[in-house]
């Protein structure tokens, strides 16, 4: 079901492009690489500012994750450095570094009120982070893999995470409770979650693993309300439109699908990298999918209408 629409292209990174992120007002776009870099795109004239930092004193150095402040003023960036970064959004400067985990970052998040940071490492762990103080809250560990993905739900109430191959499972971390809900579902050794997203009303939580498929699931029951099965390879992102009608996904087989979430159908499926698709992201006003791709390149889909 290959759809002909038009494709933007935003090119500079000289490596993989992992992850990318709209900012809350929709002109500016984030990137992360393993180029080491960060790039804040002006998705008008399509210039971007580059933020170089990670790596300096490692051979390691490839950002992994990215995620814009609420206020759209800060963006974070997680590495293979093992530091996560905070950066002026409007002047390109560092504000500061955050330093813990043991092992490369591969997630971070902001919580919905803008004060607090998760992130997954490899070290197994996640971390909360004070933005007002740039120190360490507190720690989670309940994963016996690599932390891969997170995301908080709508009212910041809980926070999901997804483990690695030999770990599959999706915990929910109800936070003030301390207290942690188990949901597993996808299967073998390539079960491993790779990225999670809550939709716009918080009631669904999609996820998709190297086990080739997405699942839904009403996660305050911990039931499995779908899996939409359809690409060929490790699925490596998912987003919700903000209608939260439209579920987009980038795979290791190079295509970006767009499914429908009441009927659980494939609507569109694009072929728009020569590589991988790592990150798929929706604008604010939902007219537009940025995706990031293993051929270094990201790319601006119109998204279909339902």
């Amino acid at each position: 079901m290959q759809d002909l629409i038009s494709v933007r292209s935003l090119k500079g990174h000289s490596h993989e492009v992992i992850s990318v992120v709209f900012s809350r007002d929709g002109h500016t776009l984030a990137s992360g690489s393993d180029d080491k870099t960060v790039r804040i795109w002006n998705l008008t004239n399509k210039e971007s500012i580059i933020l170089k930092g990670h790596g300096e004193s490692s051979w390691s150095g490839g950002v992994n994750s990215v995620a814009f402040s609420p206020n759209g003023k800060i963006l974070a960036s997680g590495s293979k450095d093992k530091t996560i970064k905070l950066w002026d959004v409007f002047t390109g400067k560092e504000i500061c570094t955050l330093t813990g985990h043991e092992e490369k970052i591969h997630c971070v998040a902001f919580s919905p009120d803008g004060k607090t940071l998760a992130s997954g490492s490899g070290d197994k762990s996640i971390k909360f982070w004070s933005i007002e103080t740039g120190q360490e809250i507190y720690s989670f560990k309940g994963h016996s893999d690599d932390v891969l993905s997170l995301a908080f739900s709508p009212d910041g109430q809980v926070l999901a995470s997804g483990g690695a191959g030999n770990d599959k499972k999706i915990q929910i971390w109800h936070i003030s409770q301390r207290k942690v809900q188990t949901i597993t579902g996808h299967s073998d050794w390539f079960g491993g979650i790779s990225s999670l997203a809550f939709s716009p009303d918080g009631k669904i939580l999609a996820s998709s693993s190297w086990d080739k498929t997405i699942k839904l699931w009403e996660w305050g029951k911990g039931q499995e309300i779908g899996t939409l099965i359809g690409h060929s390879d490790h699925v490596c992102c998912v987003a919700f439109h903000p209608n939260g009608k439209i579920l987009a996904s980038g795979s290791k087989d190079k295509t970006i699908k767009f499914w429908k979430v009441n009927t659980k159908t494939l609507i569109h499926s694009v072929a728009a990298h020569e590589e991988s698709v790592y990150s798929v992201a929706f604008s604010p006003d939902g007219k537009t999918l940025a995706s990031a791709g293993g051929d270094k390149i990201i790319t601006l889909l119109p998204c279909p209408e339902i």
